[in-house]
């Protein structure tokens, strides 16, 4: 991932400095195993693992000459330790032993830093969502005015999707932390199955319980759609922000910085750059979401296809989405919400947004519906066209006015859309008290 949206915390897990530094760990835990076992002396495993190091220079030096990373790394080891117990490093493994067991142990680093960011924002969310649990504003189907509705009703539904995210990453994480010591094509010819298992809980992580020369690629492809789908939910947030923040609507805005400037040619200009982001970079994600289906058919015990593209996707994957999930922290803290505006937009029309109570009132009121129907969207489409608010209309109508009389007004008052909503956000609480249990 380039530098732009690279942040420390996960940026670190990927580096190449970290990633033979997690291949040292997994050889150890190996050795330690075997000694465990009886299979080499004590002593000497702790002897290798005082003296074991490597370069990153001179591992990429020998590679320039082997044309194979893991045995550059082996080499430059072994060159480290200088002596007798170098012989049981790397004894009976293959290279994917190590390879796929080191980046289960970055992936569920990586995966942790994620779930603790989506959580912060689940949290956010369901505090906004209490926020503006009565701050009226025009709900919107096909982007035409609808119905009256609250904003926290919108920050409640991505809060609990935003829920549903943290136990598919939870599930994503468990299916990533698993590692495999059983040899070339698996069949443990040349490790014991006990090395694996005390590797694996050394490491804190599982161990398969089968595999071929490679953890199976179905793992990789569920983290991936995973974050793919997280990505969805953060695109959401930022699109509808992104319309909100229409100069024809002005209801909700990003935060726009001190000598932020928005068009190089137009001064007034004050983009929803951030939100477009998010968007472009959810794109990212269900990209490598692809690539994960691609990399689970590999041919019998395995080929290296796999392998160039994880170099990409993996870290690539887990530093967008975790870039993305930070970002849209910083765009909801500052969110710029204009309840002014969204009572004005309501408004549009003269109460038009309001055509479904009264519908339901000249059919309480004895009309038939289909009467009543004709009627209603009779004044609604004269109210769209400009020729006066619909309120105005509907009192001027005579069989309205036979039906309702004075029941009228009290027909477009917003706070109805209060009436039963409120067990959304008793809902949302509830969420908080899970959100701060777990």
């Amino acid at each position: 991932m380039i530098e732009r949206y690279t942040l420390p915390e996960i940026g670190g897990i990927w580096t190449e400095e970290a990633k033979f530094r997690s291949w040292l760990e997994v050889e150890l835990a190996v050795c330690r195993a075997r000694a465990r076992l009886g299979e080499i002396p004590t002593d000497e495993v702790e002897e290798l693992a005082g003296k074991a190091g490597f370069s990153v220079g001179r591992i990429e030096e020998i590679e320039r000459e082997t044309n194979h990373d893991v045995i550059a790394f082996v080499s430059n080891v072994a060159e480290t330790v200088d002596g007798p117990v170098a012989r049981h490093f790397h004894f009976g493994l293959t290279s994917s032993d190590v390879v796929d067991t080191a980046g289960a142990l970055r992936l569920r680093d990586a995966l942790d830093l994620i779930h603790n960011e989506a959580k912060d924002l689940a949290r956010l969310l369901v505090e906004m969502s209490l926020e503006h649990r009565e701050s009226a504003m025009v709900g919107r189907t096909h982007g035409v005015h609808a119905e009256p509705m609250v904003f926290g009703h919108k920050l409640a539904v991505w809060a609990f999707e935003m829920e549903r995210n943290l136990e598919r990453l939870a599930h994503a994480r468990e299916m990533a932390a698993v590692g495999k010591i059983s040899g070339a094509v698996g069949v443990y010819a040349n490790v014991d199955p006990k090395v694996e298992a005390l590797a694996c809980e050394e490491l804190d992580i599982a161990s398969a319980l089968a595999s071929t020369q490679v953890v199976q690629r179905d793992r990789h492809a569920e983290v991936l759609s995973t974050l793919a789908i997280l990505g969805s939910t953060l695109e959401k947030v930022a699109l509808e922000i992104r319309g909100a923040q229409r100069t024809e609507i002005r209801e909700l805005a990003e935060p726009f910085g001190r000598g932020q400037k928005g068009s190089s040619a137009m001064p007034h200009k004050r983009n929803p750059i951030l939100c477009e982001r998010l968007c472009g970079m959810a794109r990212l994600l269900r990209g490598y979401a692809q690539v994960g289906f691609e990399d689970n058919a590999l041919w019998q015990e395995r080929d290296i296809s796999h392998s160039s593209a994880e170099r990409v996707v993996l870290p690539d994957a887990t530093i967008a989405a975790f870039y993305m999930l930070r970002t849209t922290a910083r765009v909801l803290r500052g969110l710029d919400v204009d309840e002014e505006r969204m009572r004005e937009n309501l408004n549009i029309g003269g109460g038009i947004v309001f055509s479904g109570r009264v519908l339901l009132a000249l059919v309480e009121a004895g009309m038939s519906r289909d009467d009543a129907y004709k009627v209603v969207q009779n004044v609604a489409m004269r109210a769209w066209n400009g020729e006066g608010g619909f309120q105005d209309l509907l009192s001027e109508d005579e069989q309205v006015n036979n039906k309702l009389g004075a029941k009228l007004d009290g027909l477009f008052d917003p706070a109805y859309a209060l009436r039963n909503v409120g067990v959304v956000f008793e809902r949302v609480r509830e969420l908080r008290e899970r959100l701060e249990r777990d």
